[in-house]
């Protein structure tokens, strides 16, 4: 993307001068703190994409560094070391998605419950938190030596296709069923009942493809699968959710609500409770529940080891090739 182009899309900075025109009207004091914080964005973004593509072929010293290359150095480093073998323009690329986020967090809260206004923005804001998450599950995959490494390169040639296109997400190609994932989970919070999950369960299927219901049925035998999908559904930990069965069992409780829940867990829950409120939630839930599959997966400890967006992105993966 040249500097010249704007870093924001057509109606993303039509929604912006709609926004600026009725605080003009409402409230005109915070239309300075608006426009110096959509200024410093789009000064980061033409920052940003100033920046050679990642597949930009170059010889530096006599070694020729190109896309391929940066393929094959994302496969070959963990998680921890990765950071400093990644091209800037990659790592400058995820923190002007992180500043894009601030800044239309900043708009939703200044249009307040204006609807024509605050739900576009949300999509927005949902569809960067949607890149973000989308990252981090690839890097996740990447990480673990159980992925064969034919599908590890996808991946990353997945990665880098996102990147280099900028603020153009449609390069990645499983972005929009795990958007697709993520938006029927925020909208089918726990019921909890009996515990079984099958009302959270057919209440996200309906809104998801054939491709779902496949993996669903693929995986109905595999005890991880299982397991992570409890947790996706529940928003509660393996270890919450053995604990939680073991008192019903002990009591002979047949069914509970959220309150019963965390009367029984305490107050704080090891995973962030996506309730359809703060959009930050859902990002900090994969998160949740990603660093606590990777402990167990260091410490050998009873759960699942990956997240359902791991397994499911890995099931769809192995399907395209046939």
């Amino acid at each position: 993307m040249e500097a010249t182009e704007s870093v924001l899309s057509e109606d993303e900075e039509c929604l912006i001068g709609k926004v600026e025109a009725w605080l003009a009207e409402k409230n005109p004091g915070e239309i300075q703190a608006m426009r110096d914080r959509i200024r410093c964005l789009r000064g980061l973004g033409e920052a940003v994409f100033r920046y050679p593509s990642v597949r930009e072929s170059h010889v530096l010293r006599g070694e020729a560094r190109d896309g391929d290359k940066l393929i094959e150095s994302i496969c070959a480093f963990s998680g921890s070391s990765r950071l400093l073998h990644l091209p800037t323009k990659v790592v400058a690329a995820r923190s002007f998605l992180v500043a894009k986020f601030h800044a239309f967090s900043m708009l939703a809260l200044l249009v307040g419950e204006n609807t024509e206004y605050y739900k576009p923005l949300r999509r927005i804001l949902f569809s960067v938190i949607s890149i973000l998450i989308t990252a981090e599950v690839y890097f996740s995959c990447l990480g673990d030596s159980a992925f064969p490494g034919n599908l590890k390169l996808k991946i990353a040639n997945d990665l880098v296709s996102l990147w280099d296109s900028g603020t153009d997400s449609r390069a990645i190609r499983h972005l929009p069923t795990l958007e697709a994932l993520w938006t029927a989970r925020e909208s089918a919070p726990p019921s909890f009942g009996t515990m079984d999950g099958n009302s959270e369960l057919l209440r996200i299927t309906i809104d998801m493809g054939d491709d779902w219901q496949d993996f669903l049925v693929e995986e109905s035998t595999s005890d991880e699968a299982t397991w992570a999908l409890e947790e996706f559904l529940f928003s509660l930990s393996y270890e919450e959710l053995q604990e939680v069965r073991s008192r019903l069992i002990r009591f002979g409780i047949p069914a509970v609500n959220y309150d019963e829940i965390r009367s029984y867990l305490g107050s704080k829950s090891f995973y962030t409770m996506v309730k359809g409120g703060d959009i930050k939630d859902i990002y900090n839930f994969y998160i949740d529940r990603r660093d606590a599959a990777f402990f167990r997966k260091r410490t050998g400890a009873p759960g699942p080891v990956h997240t359902l967006e791991e397994l499911y992105l890995k099931y769809r993966i192995i399907l395209e090739q046939g």
